[in-house]
């Protein structure tokens, strides 16, 4: 009885600071995804694509030859090879965003949410060329004199010392956005849903601590051999992930191959309907437009572009030409996005489980797998699910040390990975809600200063993309 009286106030306790912290980040994510935003990322990314004269586009076959080492020379500057750097960067794009993220994005709006994330990616690949070039073409050194890349040194080094203040906002909002607090909650959700439930185990506080024990210890044996390592690891993991994932819900969808054609064409005319989404959401002054921010949110969490955390490992690719590297780099979007999301978003179309079941997050995706591949479609599901989840927690490590190294210098970024390790704890015993919102706040103040910075140096990234082509048409 005493245990019981002591227990059960602290448990009401943690239960009113949860509410308390779903409420503030809440609140945070809804200040910060305003008009300006989408006017920066979608408007500013529209402008770059045409101020180009559709550069990322016309030049997809190049960029699948730099990509396979083509034009690969050893003696280039820079740390890892263009395939890495994209698997790297895909490593944390392709992920959560893909499988929780688009299924967050259907529950909420419905089928129309997807149409806005293709948007969102075709406007990205453009973006994502514009600031990996840049990450290339504006490489500066930390603080022990090592060649670095990414938004923090190309505002630096491309726009000036008096454009610092920018940079070092783009590095302390870049240490909070690249905890791992989205993909080790959603890790954590799975495992409960598809492993731990299933089989008669309780689901509480002290197994979901058994969990981010178990991936404070496999992040911490990786991300303390650097780059190098972190990079070598995602070049084997996500490309057979991606490969397994594309299989699978090839076979859901074979199973499904009637409703196929229907989902897709909904897809396209929910775009501008908006049935799905409440009085709530509504933005710009009615539903439509709360559908359209829905959309560009979960593409932005689903492939990062604009946001800036790509281009810290694109600039770390060895090349000396800066338009390569952007070449590869547009690609992300086309794989994470255009592939993968609209995968997981057939998935949970075809098989009813978006509008039968009422649940959200990679729990909503789950179902989707074990309604069309009853007994292993979960479990394999799961397998992708941990990969990418663990490769995107080695990646956002890298990301963070770099912000935290171009604030305080490189001898104390390891203190970040204190900060980093106790995040993982933190998401796994946290509301999914307050996690997603915290993160989407957090990307929009980085998206700022990534955009503001790309846009002022289009004109030097198309001069070089002249020069670039010139050359080798010569």
């Amino acid at each position: 009885m005493v245990k019981e009286t002591i227990i059960c106030p602290i448990i009401a306790l943690f239960l009113s600071l949860m509410d308390a912290l779903n409420h503030i980040m809440s609140k945070f994510s809804s200040f910060a995804w305003g008009l300006p935003l989408l006017i920066l990322l979608m408007g500013g990314g529209l402008y770059l694509l045409m101020y180009s004269l559709f550069i990322p586009f016309r030049y997809l076959g190049h960029a699948l030859q730099v990509l396979r080492g083509k034009y690969d020379d050893p003696n280039d500057p820079g740390e890892i090879s263009h395939f890495k750097a994209l698997s790297t960067a895909l490593a944390s794009t392709i992920g959560m965003g893909n499988i929780a993220g688009v299924a967050l994005a259907i529950s909420i709006g419905g089928p129309g949410a997807m149409f806005w994330m293709w948007m969102s990616a075709i406007v990205g690949m453009s973006t994502k060329f514009f600031t990996s070039t840049l990450a290339v073409l504006f490489r500066g050194k930390d603080s022990a004199g090592n060649l670095q890349g990414g938004p923090m040194y190309f505002i630096t080094e491309g726009l000036g010392k008096r454009w610092k203040p920018m940079a070092v906002l783009f590095s302390a909002f870049g240490m909070l956005g690249a905890l791992p607090v989205v993909n080790v909650n959603q890790l954590k959700q799975a495992i409960n849903d598809i492993v731990l439930i299933p089989n008669g185990i309780d689901v509480n506080l002290q197994t979901n601590l058994v969990i981010a024990f178990i991936l404070v210890v496999v992040t911490t044996i990786v991300i303390v051999g650097g780059l190098n390592r972190i990079s070598s690891i995602a070049a084997k993991l996500v490309p057979s992930m991606v490969v397994l994932y594309f299989v699978l819900v090839l076979i859901i969808l074979g199973t499904h191959i009637k409703s196929v054609p229907y989902y897709f064409s909904l897809i396209f005319t929910d775009a501008f309907s908006a049935d799905y989404l409440p009085e709530s959401e509504s933005f710009l002054g009615g539903v439509l437009g709360g559908l359209i921010l829905l959309g560009v949110r979960r593409g932005a969490f689903s492939n990062e572009a604009g946001i800036g955390t790509a281009p810290m490992a694109h600039g770390a690719a060895k090349t000396a030409e800066p338009i390569r590297e952007g070449l590869v780099a547009m690609l992300g979007p086309l794989i994470d996005t255009m592939v993968i999301c609209t995968l997981t978003a057939l998935a949970i179309l075809v098989t009813d489980v978006w509008e039968t079941q009422d649940a959200n997050g990679v729990t909503l995706t789950a179902l989707a797998f074990s309604e069309a591949l009853p007994g292993v479609g979960a479990y394999a599901l799961m397998l992708c699910v941990f990969v990418f989840s663990v490769s995107s927690l080695f990646s956002y490590s890298y990301y963070g040390t770099k912000c935290m190294s171009f604030l305080f210098g490189v001898k104390r970024q390891k203190l970040y990975l204190i900060l980093y390790i106790g995040s993982i704890v933190l998401a796994a015993t946290t509301d999914f809600s307050a996690m997603i919102n915290f993160i989407d706040g957090v990307f929009a103040f980085m998206a700022v200063p990534t955009m503001t910075a790309t846009l002022l140096l289009a004109p030097k990234v198309v001069t070089e993309a002249k020069r670039y082509f010139k050359r080798l048409d010569d």
